[in-house]
């Protein structure tokens, strides 16, 4: 190595980024997301989000699970749902929860449809 050259600094990958390091070391979310909840976002709040967040964000331009964003991101759940609740506090994507109630004509139609096979 010459003296002039700067020493090699490898590059950053976001693969090789601890879990804990891309949630400030909180373990807990703001927010309670089950597997099952969806959350979606438009293209007009991206510009609000860093490069971490974008890249969920992205993630979210069709509604998809939590499960599926821990997946696709390749990053453990429990830090998936501190990522995700820290999107919902900045208001930068949006919660799409199930209904209390279950809808009752629809489960009617499975059931008739059901009875038919």
């Amino acid at each position: 190595m010459q003296e002039d050259e700067p020493p090699h600094v490898p590059a950053r990958d976001s693969a090789l980024v601890r879990p804990y390091a891309r949630t400030g070391g909180r373990t807990a979310a703001r927010h309670d997301l089950r597997l099952e909840t969806l959350l979606s976002t438009d293209e007009d709040r991206m510009y609000r989000a860093n490069n971490d967040q974008a890249a969920m964000m992205r993630l979210c331009l069709q509604p998809r699970s939590v499960a599926e964003i821990s997946a696709l991101m390749k990053i453990p759940l429990g830090v998936t749902r501190v990522l995700l609740s820290d999107l919902i506090t900045l208001n930068l994507v949006a919660v799409h929860e199930p209904g209390d109630k279950p809808n009752m004509a629809l489960l009617e139609r499975v059931l008739t449809g059901l009875r038919r096979l």
